[in-house]
């Protein structure tokens, strides 16, 4: 047997993915921050690891836009970041949309 087939063959036990788990378990066990809840970073159904960078780098964006709103006392700055966060929430179903497309 090859080490890289032992490797797979100890990641992989009683038909659970080790690695896999443990990360989700990781991720489950802190609070979901108000981007990730806003772009559903958990939901991905193909397990696309493209689909999960994208809706990560949109959290964090989003993340910047909520922490300056909670943070700002100016009304307009708080009604742009709130227009930004909608915008990168529809940016993101549209990236989504592409990452996913079959012909």
């Amino acid at each position: 047997m090859s080490n890289e087939t032992q490797e797979q063959n100890e990641e992989v036990v009683g038909g659970f993915d080790i690695k896999n788990e443990c990360q989700t378990i990781e991720q489950e066990e802190r609070e979901v921050s108000y981007g990730e809840k806003a772009v559903g970073l958990k939901f991905n159904p193909g397990k696309n690891e493209q689909v999960n960078v994208c809706k990560q780098i949109f959290a964090g964006a989003i993340d910047q836009m909520d922490m300056l709103r909670r943070n700002s006392e100016a009304p307009e700055v708080k009604r742009l970041a709130s227009v930004a966060i909608t915008e990168m929430q529809t940016a993101q179903m549209w990236a989504v949309k592409a990452l996913t497309w079959k012909d």
